[in-house]
Order: structure tokens, then C-alpha cells, then sequence
């Protein structure tokens, strides 16, 4: 399987941190949100979905497949406050 690396913006505020990753074509039950010892991780995989077309050609430019991203949270970040989004393709 192939492997890619969603963009993601990270900002801060007085009350928040704000993750914005970019996950065109992922559905919501294909992607995971796990916290573990101050570690955010985001994972997940875009499939390919395609129909098949008898003497057609195809030329793909979109990556597809597995992704993975970790981030190191601040040791004041309260895990059980953390809450997550995928609308319009953008997990926040």
C-alpha cells in the first residue's frame, strides 16, 4: 500500500490548540484520533474507489493510501477535552 502526508496547519490561542489537516475523499469512519502520553496521533487511509471501464485509459494524479501524523502536545493539554471534526474534507 502506498503512504501519504496530509497538510496540516497547527494554531494556538489562549484557550485552544487548533489542528486542520487536510483529508479530501477520507470518510469519517476511515480515519482515527488516538492520545497516548501526550501524543496526538491522526491515521487513517484514502481509497481509491474507481469504476472499471473496458478499453479505457486512466491517468491518476491524487495520492492514495495510508497516512499517518503525530504531534507532541504541551503537558497542560487536558486529553479529555480533546474533540475532532472531518467536514468538507478537513479534519479539525
Amino acid at each position: 500500500r502506498e503512504w501519504f502526508q496530509p497538510n496540516v496547519d497547527v494554531e494556538e490561542n489562549e484557550e485552544a490548540y487548533m489542528l486542520s489537516v487536510d483529508l479530501p475523499g477520507v470518510k469519517k469512519e476511515d480515519v482515527r484520533v488516538d492520545i497516548s502520553e501526550n501524543v496526538l496521533t491522526l491515521s487513517g487511509e484514502r481509497k481509491r474507489e474507481f469504476e472499471s471501464q473496458a478499453n479505457g485509459g486512466r491517468r491518476y494524479e491524487r495520492t492514495y493510501g495510508r497516512f499517518q501524523r503525530s504531534f507532541s502536545l504541551p503537558q497542560a493539554v487536558d486529553a479529555s477535552r480533546v474533540e475532532a471534526s472531518l467536514e468538507h474534507g478537513v479534519l479539525r
